[in-house]
């Protein structure tokens, strides 16, 4: 059992070190994420051919919307039993922590960084009582209200640098995050690249009008949002923005 920030992360990368190669995770999207940066150092895989089992069991639980649409318990331990394995890409992160060090993180589902990182700071200080869908779209509420818009540069791959206002950017692998946001509908987790989702400089009134496209698959129909694809992403700011992996 876990009991704390990292503690899954430490737990995993111990046990493979010792020659386990099969590692079952019972949580949610949090708690895979870390279990992920377990099974990787600074070189990748650190115990190349182990196995990751995953038990959706948690707040968000958004990387299965994409892989595997039936998440029951039954349905997943059989999928262990009977050795269903698939690979995915995993993602890479290289950023500064708020002491200003340069840290690396790998990430399975999405990060992003604006709005989202106040959303799931917002969303892990209260109370998930109500259930995922809930939780995150009060958090996503409120979080509108008192977010300020970020100009961010970036550039994808070899292409020319932009400069953007925006709410939010998510760069995905998966389709969802944040208990059923469909950011990124035509992302797929093993076709070597990333969807990436620039929401930009939208009203209040337009926030709330084009809100349920969120949910339905239509993000791409706002005007104020684009898509692009790429294996690499690099982005600046003069503005702290939280992030979220």
């Amino acid at each position: 059992m876990t009991t704390g920030p990292g503690d899954a992360t430490h737990l995993t990368r111990r046990h493979l070190l010792n020659g386990c190669d099969r590692i079952v995770c019972v949580g949610g999207d949090g708690t895979l994420n870390e279990v992920i940066n377990g099974f990787m150092d600074e070189s990748g895989p650190i115990r190349p051919g182990a196995l990751l089992g995953f038990i959706p069991n948690g707040t968000g639980c958004d990387f299965c919307r994409t892989v595997c649409k039936d998440t029951g318990l039954e349905k997943s331990l059989d999928m262990i039993h009977t050795g269903h394995n698939r690979t995915i890409d995993v993602g890479r992160l290289h950023y500064r922590d708020h002491q200003g060090q340069t840290r690396k993180r790998y990430f399975h589902n999405i990060t992003s960084f604006g709005l989202g990182g106040e959303v799931v700071d917002r969303v892990n200080h209260t109370s998930k009582a109500f259930g995922p869908f809930f939780s995150f779209i009060w958090a996503t509420l409120v979080s509108i209200f008192i977010y300020g818009k970020k100009h961010v540069r970036f550039r994808v791959d070899d292409g020319i640098e932009q400069e953007v206002t925006i709410l939010n950017i998510a760069v995905a692998n998966g389709q969802y995050h944040g208990g059923g946001m469909q950011v990124a509908p035509d992302a797929c987790t093993d076709d070597g690249i990333f969807h990436i989702t620039v929401i930009g400089n939208l009203s209040l009134p337009e926030i709330f009008w084009h809100l349920p496209k969120l949910y339905n698959g239509k993000i791409k129909r706002i005007k104020k949002v684009f898509t692009l694809t790429g294996r690499k992403m690099v982005a600046a700011s003069e503005q702290n923005r939280p992030a979220r992996c």
